[in-house]
Order: C-alpha cells, then structure tokens, then sequence
C-alpha cells in the first residue's frame, strides 16, 4: 500500500501553511499546490493542506509526535511554531523525555515535540490519536480495529495509567502501533476537552485498485458514516479519505482535469473506472 498521509483542514490558507510549514521543518518543500489543496512534505513524509472554508478546524484530538533529536534544532522548530500559538506543555524535562513540548500553532494543528528516538524508528511525524468524551476509554479497542484492517500492522506496546488515576485506571496512557508499516500512537483523556475527532483532521488511504477502495470503505464505515468524495467517519469517529492513489495525477490533466472532479463530487465512495472514463 501507499503511505497514509493527514489531511488537515484549512480555511482557504492552505497555500500559506504550506510556505510557513516549509520555512519552519527541516527538508521540506511543497509537492503540489491549487486552489484546493497545498501539499508538503518534510523528509519525504507528505502532508495534505485542504482550502474547506470555515465549517471545521483541526483540534488537538490529533497530534503530530515530531521526533528530532538534535536539541538545538528541536528548540528553533519550537520558537517558529509557537508564534501565534499556544503552548499546552512547555518545552522542558519530563520524566519520560529529556526535552518535550506541546503546541497548538496559529493554524490549529497540535505538534509534540520529541527529543527521545524510540528504538527501530525512521519516522519523523507520528500522527497522534487522543479519545476523550464520548470515545473516552477506547483507545485499545481502536488499536485493535486498525491493526486488523492494515498490512503490516501491529501493536507495539500500550502503557497504562495506574491505579491512583481515578477513572483513568487502566486506560491507556501512551501506545504506539504500526499501518501500513508506519507508527501511530493513541492515549485516553477523561479530562474535560473542549474537542474531539472531527473533519478538521483526516487521514488519506490512497489505494491502487477498485478492490482496496471497496475492502477499506466497507471495514473503516462499519459503526460509521458515509460522506461524500471518499470521506466517512469510523465507529470512533476518526475521519478518512479512500482516494485512488492516482487522483492527483487525474487531477492535474488540463483537459480532463475538471470532468474528473465534476465526476467524484457526486460520488460518496470513489469510482475508479468511472473516473478515467469522465
């Protein structure tokens, strides 16, 4: 499979996080832009920037865990990203980390920021999955559901709150598993959040065939909700987008460019055949 990259909703500022994102992270550059979407990338890893207008934002509900462990370096991304945002753990020493920071920048995107190299790992943006309110308490559960629909997935470990916690026991505090062959982490939250999974924050499964679309569409909507143009909501809440892994490239042909998106606009699950015939 293609690699799972994050789509992160933007109120027709894409074009201007994509330079500031650039500016601020190491071996970046922009990959693609239009007036829908910005995309970038930083040491090869891609992320989408959407031009939605004002209906969603992304939250906190998922983070970037950034790994750099040159500090210096790490301390200079940390001043860029904190200009016109908000911190919501300084950068400092904690007990699991010898320099750690969490912010929320001026475009509403949480990054956490790491020092520590878990052992094995290449990754730099480990996306971030925090379940508080309603999805309180079913981080394993979500874990478990990923890792069976993903090749090459596995849970790597889970750490737990212990029993001085309150109705946090037993929770995860901080796991970390493998799609696709790259690293995400999840955490419970019972505390009191002001957000939680929304549209604001996806993630792209570019798939090579009918079958991959059909296979991932039916598994993730199962509990969920359908939208449209291969977006749908899983049972946690977690939004995603089942693409054709070619439909930038459908996309970005000046003269069937528009008919392709004419096409996949009345679509809820993408179409690949009916895409190259528009």
């Amino acid at each position: 499979m293609k690699a799972i990259y994050p789509c992160i909703w933007m109120n027709q500022k894409a074009r201007e996080a994509a330079a500031f994102y650039c500016s601020v992270f190491p071996d970046a550059k922009i990959e693609e832009e239009n007036d829908l979407v910005a995309m970038w990338s930083s040491g090869g890893e891609k992320f989408m920037l959407l031009n939605g207008g004002p209906k969603f934002k992304p939250n906190p509900s998922i983070s970037f865990y950034s790994i750099f462990p040159d500090e210096k370096q790490l301390e200079e991304i940390w001043n860029k990203l904190s200009v016109g945002g908000m911190i919501m753990m300084p950068l400092d020493s904690y007990p699991w980390s010898k320099k750690y920071g969490w912010l929320e920048d001026k475009y509403g995107v949480s990054w956490q920021l790491e020092s520590n190299v878990p052992e094995g790992i290449s990754q730099r943006y480990v996306p971030a999955f925090m379940f508080t309110a309603a999805q309180f308490g079913r981080a394993e559960e979500a874990i478990a559901f990923y890792t069976s629909l993903f090749p090459e997935s596995s849970s790597l470990f889970i750490s737990r709150y212990g029993d001085d916690a309150g109705d946090q026991a037993g929770k995860v505090n901080h796991a970390q598993f493998m799609l696709s062959g790259q690293r995400f982490a999840a955490m419970d939250s019972s505390f009191t959040h002001a957000f939680t999974f929304s549209e604001g924050m996806s993630l792209v499964v570019p798939c090579d065939t009918q079958e991959e679309i059909d296979f991932f569409w039916e598994k993730l909507g199962e509990g969920g909700e359908e939208s449209m143009c291969g977006w749908l909501k899983d049972r946690f809440g977690v939004s995603w987008q089942i693409v054709p892994a070619k439909l930038g490239e459908m996309m970005a042909d000046p003269e069937k460019g528009p008919r392709v998106v004419q096409a996949f606009m009345k679509m809820k699950k993408f179409d690949i055949q009916a895409l190259q015939d528009a």
